[in-house]
């Protein structure tokens, strides 16, 4: 774990890498969707890993090893936890104001309902790999 130059908060794009894996696990979502996010950290893709996820202001969003997925982008996100967030999280959205991946709540709130069923629906997905590999 760093810091990544550039801290993400609200919505924005994350990109579906080509490789098989990528398309294993988010190939219903490919080429590209909208996620959440809260964080002003990054991670180096362990040895062995495969990068499946990234962002414009994040080149690691998402990878896999083995079975075993690890994410920093939220897909779990429901309206209650997006207003607890923004809430707990109100100073830092302002002192974070200048930052280009950093949306201010109003903006996080909007067209929530949308945004959320094409979440959700990039989840179902996820989940539904998951659960495939339980089963192996």
């Amino acid at each position: 774990m760093s810091r990544n130059p550039v801290k993400e908060i609200g919505w924005g794009k994350v990109s579906v890498a080509e490789s098989a894996e990528a398309q294993r696990w988010f190939g219903h979502a490919a080429p590209a969707f909208r996620s959440f996010h809260w964080h002003g950290e990054t991670f180096s893709i362990p040895p062995g890993a495969q990068r499946l996820l990234w962002s414009a202001h994040c080149g690691n969003q998402a990878f896999s090893l083995g079975n075993s997925l690890g994410m920093q982008c939220h897909i779990e996100m429901t309206p209650e936890m997006i207003a607890s967030w923004c809430e707990s999280g109100a100073r830092e959205i302002v002192r974070s104001a200048d930052s280009p991946g950093v949306q201010h709540g109003v903006e996080i709130t909007a067209d929530l309902d949308a945004r959320l069923r094409g979440l959700h629906a990039v989840a179902d997905g996820v989940y539904a790999r998951w659960i495939e590999n339980l089963r192996r």
